[in-house]
């Protein structure tokens, strides 16, 4: 972990992404990457010299009309003594019965957004922090590369105006390998994803093709994340 927490800490300082009476909207799924991001930023409350609050939103999509058990992340927060919210909606009758969306990881992924800002806002926070890592950014400046001609990804900040909210993303310079590892290493309550488009989408393709790539260029990741930085691209 304390590898990680280096990580963390890093693109905190290095992006400015926390200040002293922040309060941070931590978007938790169950899955292993936001389960680390909230373990980071409760250890990294307790020396980071910038003091910040923090609270647990848990956005329930209720797969297939039932409640997921969120009980075991709870007891994280319990731990670390921090606030967690548990929003059930309605998100998975919507999109999959309702709607029947063909392609429905866009139309998930806004939604659940906008949830996600309405309850920060409501528990009076400034900033919401997600769990994209590393190889979410590699592959996310792939995909807009190849499918758009863009060489760009998300930013490590972003500032929503229409909210005024702050977006960051404190493992931004944390490889996905290390993230399994420790979640499998501290035996985390990983929740699995119930989605019935997971391991089928665009980014999944993207994510099979690094991989291949790498065992070619074993420094992709790191250059495609060198360029971003030094090629002045937007936010990095």
């Amino acid at each position: 972990m304390q590898k990680i927490l280096s990580r963390v800490r890093c693109a905190v300082q290095e992006y400015d992404m926390i200040k002293s009476g922040d309060k941070i909207a931590v978007g938790v799924s169950g899955g292993k990457d936001s389960l680390i991001l909230l373990i980071a930023l409760c250890e990294l409350q307790r020396f980071y010299p910038e003091k910040y609050e923090l609270i647990a939103v848990i956005i329930d999509m209720q797969f297939e009309n039932m409640p997921t058990n969120y009980d075991e992340i709870e007891k994280i927060c319990n731990k670390y003594n921090i606030k967690s919210v548990i929003k059930r909606t309605g998100l998975y009758n919507v999109i999959f019965n309702n709607r029947k969306e063909k392609n429905p990881c866009s139309l998930c992924a806004n939604m659940r957004r906008g949830i996600l800002h309405n309850i920060a806002k409501e528990q009076g926070c400034n900033k919401i922090a997600l769990g994209h890592h590393l190889d979410d950014a590699v592959e996310t400046m792939l995909m807009n590369l190849f499918r758009c001609g863009r060489a760009e990804s998300f930013r490590p900040v972003t500032y929503l105006s229409r909210k005024d909210l702050y977006m960051i993303r404190p493992l931004i310079l944390t490889e996905e390998s290390d993230i399994i590892r420790i979640t499998e290493k501290q035996n985390l309550p990983v929740i699995e994803s119930k989605c019935i488009m997971d391991k089928t989408s665009e980014r999944e393709k993207t994510k099979q093709l690094i991989e291949n790539l790498e065992k070619e260029y074993p420094n992709l990741k790191n250059n495609v994340i060198n360029a971003l930085k030094h090629g002045k691209i937007s936010g990095w």
